[in-house]
């Protein structure tokens, strides 16, 4: 179930550059304001975990390996960390736009 996780440093350090690029780009493609380097990355590790969410509800299955597989994990970021950001924007003003 859990096969994924791993104790193997690479992967983590795999984790934190994904997350700092994802949560980068997000904050760029919304237009947020230059936020501290750790909020990029905080950002962009939740948005994997909501993007992956959000594949998962939709049928999207995981991709093999390889490169292809870190693409995909980026974009999929990238996707959960802009719906993280509008999230935020809608309740930081009370739902109100």
């Amino acid at each position: 179930m859990f096969e994924f996780i791993t104790l193997n440093p690479l992967i983590c350090i795999g984790w934190i550059i994904v997350g700092a690029i994802a949560g980068g780009v997000a904050r760029q493609i919304t237009g947020s304001r230059d936020q501290p380097f750790i909020n990029d990355l905080v950002l962009g590790l939740l948005g994997s975990a909501v993007g992956g969410l959000v594949a998962n509800l939709f049928g999207f299955g995981r991709p093999d390996g390889g490169i292809e597989r870190v693409v995909i994990n980026l974009i999929v970021s990238v996707i959960g960390a802009v719906i993280l950001i509008y999230l935020g924007r809608m309740i930081g003003r009370g739902g109100r736009r």
